[in-house]
């Protein structure tokens, strides 16, 4: 097949999401497929003029015999072009919803609502990188089961984290710094137990500028401020040295689709402390760490306290999830599943 991902750029953007799309392209192309990256111009997914021309030109750029992929974080900007998706038979890769992301106003979400209605009815399939994701397509906006798929990301093989040596607890944090990643939840939690040595970095694109300002006020006015790092966008590399250095990942979020980061995390052996979010929660094993209800800071620092606190505790949670961690599915066939759901597309 020739296939074209369109995602909104730039392609090499730290994130589960981002991280999803380049391996799959990776995959498709060691399958044999010929396999083009269009990167939309513009904001996304609150998508502005720039967005819309950008989607338009693309569209008129590729070939009729191409097979559209177009990632739902980029899909707004296509809300005048539902037609020529029909036409095209386009397809829909969905990561999560963007009208369900927390941080918008009601007049945006319900902006979002409207148009991922409309353009994932006119898409021919639908493919969630998890089977929450896909229920709640069916479910909330009405997308017919028949039309929608899963194929759950997949997990390199890692050499185990060696941890920070100490003194205290490093914790890593894991997202890109947008509400949805509970981000303030996280710091809240954490300075509730401001008695136990911890430090936190937060890697991850600052995609929300406001957020990222108000999470960092809110660390001053928790008084965690020096002991909380905020890394950004980082390589590869440095993400990597991240997981290395840490003994402990932690994640506030509301909702994940998935829950890469943690499954990463799993595969290096590190234990790990989240909300029950979405499909995260069936990502982590309970003895891998502690699991709380999403926006409960109560909850979540008395997890976080225990695994902090005892140092045995955290070792064996360690162990319990490097051995999950083993288990995970491998990228090597992701690929091959996804290209089995482009081929059912007539």
């Amino acid at each position: 097949m020739h296939i074209a991902l369109v995602v909104p750029g730039p392609f090499d953007a730290v994130s589960g999401g981002y991280i999803y799309d380049r391996r799959l392209v990776q995959g498709l192309r060691a399958l044999g497929h010929q396999v083009d990256v269009v990167e939309l111009a513009g904001r996304h997914p609150l998508a502005d003029e720039a967005a819309e021309a950008s989607a338009r030109a693309a569209l008129a750029r590729l070939p009729m015999t191409t097979r559209v992929v177009i990632d739902g974080l980029g899909l707004p900007a296509f809300a005048g072009l539902a037609r020529e998706l029909v036409v095209r038979r386009a397809v829909g890769l969905i990561h999560h919803p963007t009208a369900l992301e927390p941080g918008f106003s009601a007049e945006d979400q319900a902006r979002l609502r409207s148009t991922e209605t409309l353009l994932f009815g006119a898409l021919a399939r639908l493919v969630a990188t998890h089977r929450f994701t896909a229920e709640r397509l069916v479910q909330q906006f009405g997308v017919a089961a028949g039309r929608v798929a899963a194929v759950e990301p997949g997990t390199d093989a890692a050499v185990r984290a060696v941890g920070s040596g100490g003194p205290g607890v490093a914790v890593l944090s894991v997202g890109a710094v947008v509400p949805r990643k509970g981000h303030d939840v996280l710091l809240r939690s954490l300075a509730g137990v401001a008695d136990v040595a911890w430090t936190l970095t937060i890697a991850g694109a600052e995609r929300d500028q406001v957020h990222a300002h108000g999470l960092r006020a809110l660390a001053e006015q928790l008084g965690v401020a020096q002991r909380v790092s905020f890394a950004g966008e980082v390589s590869a590399a440095e993400l990597e040295a991240l997981y290395a250095r840490a003994d402990l990942f932690a994640l506030a979020t509301h909702w994940e689709g998935y829950g890469m980061a943690a499954a990463e995390a799993l595969a290096r052996g590190l234990p790990v402390a989240v909300t029950a979010g979405g499909a995260i929660a069936e990502v982590v094993p309970l003895e891998a760490g502690v699991v709380s209800p999403p926006g409960d800071v109560v909850s979540f620092t008395k997890g976080l306290r225990r695994v902090l606190f005892d140092t045995e505790l955290r070792a064996a949670m360690a162990d319990a999830a490097w051995e999950a961690g083993q288990k995970l599915p491998r990228w090597e066939d992701r690929a091959a599943l996804f290209a089995a759901e482009l081929e059912r597309v007539a």
